[in-house]
């Protein structure tokens, strides 16, 4: 049973770090891209970060770029977002995702999906 599990979420001040935990299971995902969705409340779901599966190639949101970094351990079979200087307009529910190349994840067209932790960052 294929499993992505998040974690590290939480409360945090303004200009606050943290970072994210997305840990897989059930088959190995190093060959798949990873990426980071957020939905904040009233809102759609929108794309986040990305990772790929074998070259590490990244792509990023223009909202969080030189904020956000994502990166992974495949010998953990996980995927982080470090979050820096985070601002109230990040609150929302993060959520992980995993699908065969890195343009189809950002586009949201994952495989598969975790059920998302809750980040809110307070002015």
């Amino acid at each position: 049973q294929v499993q992505l599990v998040e974690s590290g979420g939480g409360l945090v001040q303004a200009g606050g770090s943290l970072r994210l935990s997305c840990a897989a299971s059930g088959r190995s995902f190093s060959s798949d891209a990873m990426g980071w969705f957020r939905q904040a409340p009233g809102k759609e779901r929108e794309f986040v970060a990305a990772i790929s599966g074998r070259t590490g190639y990244t792509n990023y949101a223009q909202s969080v770029k030189g904020r956000f970094t994502i990166s992974r351990d495949n010998a953990k079979n996980t995927v982080y977002l470090q979050m820096n200087s985070l601002k109230p307009e990040d609150t929302a529910v993060y959520s992980c995702a995993a699908g065969g190349n890195i343009v189809i994840v950002t586009y949201g067209r994952c495989d598969y999906w975790g059920q998302g932790t809750q980040v809110t960052v307070s002015s």
